[in-house]
């Protein structure tokens, strides 16, 4: 170590491996080497994975590195269900295991899997560790469960029978359940649905926030904020833009806004080329671009990216189409944009930019003309949602394979849709809201690829159609 220090002090630089980082920390700390101390941070804060984040926690509690020591827990907490799995978790002191458990910011998507964390570490060491039961058993948000599981899990596994503390606790929250208002964790992930028209045909700056944990929505309209529909919005480094769209005067707009989440603040910057009103949207490699749309004249082919740090757009090569009302997405460092209008018709047609040539290449057309419709990368496969095929609002899927260039059919929503929002949020396919039968809907419902079924969430407070939605995430004032 005293070689590397030494080599370190007069050539600048030092190999950090993960076999010397410990010890060379160890020693840069002891001879407050305060600069060699953040490069081992840095490289600590890099190499966390499942494995080794308990042991870089709990290893920085006995140092004073409170960032990484923060960044460390977060990570278990982020990825508490891989975690679990590990060796290290095994090894946890019963307070450390209550730390991490009772903690609101406890990524999981089921509470169930806090339970069987338990059930594991105890059952590592049952001789030493069933005393526990009482500590860690309660922190378990039973009231967040089905009772189904509870009865069939909690109630049946032996640390609850043996322990008559933990069964009276658990009996009552099932008696309970259905007045007991459980706190739920914070989601890694909030969904916004912003603008649109409303079902009394006003244009609104209604901005709802979704939390899939809670299954609830939150109004947190900004009423500095000006009206719009037909809109992209987009989450990029901290920031909500929209895009585009029509304005308080019903016509397109090559405006561009965005709301800055730390000062809850909207500013504009720099506009479009073009007024695109039906525009389409999606973020590739920290850059926005907005796609086709209707300019008040003509339904457009051109495309353009804003880059944030130069606050600028610049203009890419046109699509074979004209496409106003479709709908894109990035998946694998490519775009694809599906259907749309062309002034004519309907279209079927999808197509697919590389950025690496600056070219659109045509792929297979949908099983459907779709306007109106939902684009969305999920699960490595591109999903075409709803829409409106000319004749009315449509509630089939399709989904399209990049490596066999073909679409396929899947499950149908429940309700039939178009111009509504789509994203997804925690490993599920979200549509909100849209124009369905006759009016707007404030309806909610999610679609879960390894069922191939769709579901209802908890409706919006307002209907509207023509919206747009962005999913926001690792925001530090997520509470």
């Amino acid at each position: 170590m005293m070689e590397l220090i030494i080599e370190f002090a007069y050539t600048g630089s030092v190999n950090v491996t993960e076999s010397n980082a410990r010890r060379l920390f160890m020693a840069a700390d002891y001879l407050n080497i305060v600069e060699l101390v953040q490069i081992c941070c840095n490289f600590f804060e890099k190499t966390l994975c499942p494995d080794n984040c308990i042991s870089i926690w709990q290893f920085t509690k006995t140092y004073h590195t409170p960032e990484l020591h923060l960044k460390a827990f977060h990570y278990v907490l982020s990825h508490f269900e891989e975690v679990v799995f590990s060796e290290e978790f095994l090894q946890l002191s019963a307070q450390d295991v209550s730390d991490i458990i009772s903690s609101d910011d406890l990524n999981v998507r089921q509470e169930a899997a806090v339970f069987e964390a338990i059930i594991r570490w105890i059952t590592h060491d049952p001789q030493e560790r069933e005393g526990y039961a009482d500590l860690l058993l309660p922190k378990v948000r039973l009231s967040m469960m089905p009772t189904e599981y509870i009865q069939s899990h909690v109630l049946s596994n032996k640390l609850v029978t043996d322990n008559l503390r933990c069964q009276a606790m658990v009996s009552e929250v099932i008696e309970c359940i259905d007045r007991i208002l459980g706190r739920p964790r914070l989601p890694s992930a909030i969904l916004l649905a912003i603008g649109g028209w409303s079902s009394s045909m006003d244009l609104t700056n209604v901005i709802e926030a979704f939390d899939v944990r809670a299954n609830h929505w939150m109004n947190i309209t900004n009423l500095s904020e000006v009206p719009r529909a037909y809109h992209g919005a987009a989450y990029l480094g901290g920031y909500v833009y929209c895009v585009g769209g029509i304005d308080q005067v019903f016509k397109p707009t090559n405006s561009v806004r965005r709301f800055d989440l730390s000062a809850q603040t909207w500013q504009e910057v720099a506009p479009m080329h073009y007024r695109r009103g039906y525009v389409s949207v999606t973020v590739l490699n920290w850059c926005i671009y907005a796609m086709g749309g209707y300019d008040g004249r003509t339904h457009l082919s051109s495309a353009e990216f804003y880059q944030p740090e130069t606050n600028q757009w610049l203009q890419i090569a046109p699509m074979h189409e004209q496409r106003s009302d479709a709908s894109c997405t990035a998946l694998n460092g490519k775009i694809y944009i599906c259907g749309g209008y062309d002034g004519n018709e309907r279209l079927q047609t999808a197509e697919c930019y590389n950025q690496e040539t600056n070219q659109w290449t045509l792929i297979s057309p949908m099983s459907s003309q779709r306007s109106g419709l939902g684009v969305i990368a999920y699960n490595n496969h591109v999903y075409a949602v709803g829409g409106s095929d000319g004749t009315g609002c449509l509630q089939t899927a399709e989904v399209y394979n990049p490596h066999t260039n073909t679409w396929h059919n899947v499950s149908s929503m429940m309700t039939p849709r178009c111009s509504f929002g789509i994203e997804v949020v925690e490993d599920r396919l979200f549509v909100v809201g849209g124009f369905s039968r006759f009016n707007a809907t404030s309806n909610v419902e999610y679609y879960d690829t390894e069922k191939n079924e769709w579901s209802q969430a908890c409706d919006m407070d307002v209907s509207r159609h023509a919206l747009s939605c962005c999913v926001l995430s690792g925001l530090p004032n997520m509470a």
